[in-house]
């Protein structure tokens, strides 16, 4: 609800008389809300974002224009957009029935015209986001954007904003590789597992990470190194007459990625948490 006051001038004979103030209000009838399908975000990801806006007057609202952010961020002199709009994604519902779009006229920050909202009536627009390489990934980071509705019949234009936070979680891969890959009979073999987590988040005792691996020609008399420092018999089983080799669930760990953000680009790099397992035996 918005204010505004007045106050009339009366001159006569070079004499100046200001009446009472008058004091009224505006009261609002367009209202806007915006919400994330998922609330959390992770490196690659998509988000859907659905926009409402509800019509509460007996008057139509015509050629409104939508526009969103997409979670800009000043980073020194430069502003940095960590989503990105998905061409073609856009819907467009009046009461629920789907209706020709608006128009796109920018997509960064996304820009969209010529909408139009009926008296009493709500339009619902949807549109899909990509996750960028200028999102923050770090622990308890988070992409807040703002939708702002204007038009030339609305005397404030009405915002809404919407928080995803990142997902606090490990992303592993794994990478076997095999030294040398021509052996003699009889001759010795060393197998390196590299584990990778591109997430934010450390692996822990509950994750309940082991590795498995059969080797085949099984390997005899083997040696099992963890980052370099050999593991005792204890910390995994190996079979050499089925060539099944499996650690101990906790006994691989692996550390979480770390984030560096270009200060001219805002491009995030990633450098992954490794941990590298070796099995080294005669084949």
């Amino acid at each position: 609800m918005a204010s505004f006051y007045n106050q009339a001038t009366l001159s006569y004979n070079g004499n100046l008389i200001n009446s009472n103030v008058t004091a009224g209000e505006i009261v609002e009838t367009l209202s806007v809300s915006k919400t994330a399908v998922t609330p959390t975000y992770s490196v690659g990801d998509k988000i859907t974002y659905i926009v409402n806006i509800v019509n509460s007057g007996a008057t139509p609202f015509t050629n409104l224009t939508l526009t969103d952010d997409l979670g800009a961020y000043s980073l020194g002199a430069v502003t940095v957009t960590p989503l990105t709009y998905k061409d073609g994604s856009l819907r467009y519902f009046i009461n629920g029935e789907l209706q020709t779009p608006p128009t796109v006229t920018a997509s960064d920050p996304l820009s969209l015209t010529r909408i139009n909202i009926p008296a009493h009536s709500n339009a619902t627009i949807v549109y899909e986001t990509d996750v960028n390489n200028r999102a923050p990934l770090a622990a308890g980071s988070e992409i807040n954007n703002t939708v702002t509705i204007a038009g030339d019949s609305i005397t404030t234009p009405v915002t809404d904003e919407e928080i995803v936070r990142v997902e606090g979680r490990p992303n592993l891969s794994i990478v076997k590789a095999l030294t040398p890959t021509t052996v003699n009979e009889n001759g010795i073999v060393t197998y390196t597992i590299t584990v990778q987590n591109t997430g934010n988040t450390a692996t822990s005792a509950s994750d309940n990470l082991y590795i498995t691996d059969t080797f085949n020609p099984a390997l005899s008399n083997i040696s099992v190194a963890l980052n370099g420092a050999q593991l005792p018999a204890s910390s995994y089983t190996y079979d050499e007459a089925t060539g099944v080799f499996t650690t101990a669930a906790g006994v691989i760990s692996v550390p979480a990625a770390t984030y560096t953000q270009n200060p001219t680009t805002g491009v995030w790099t990633v450098t992954p948490g490794t941990t590298v397992l070796t099995v080294t035996g005669t084949i």
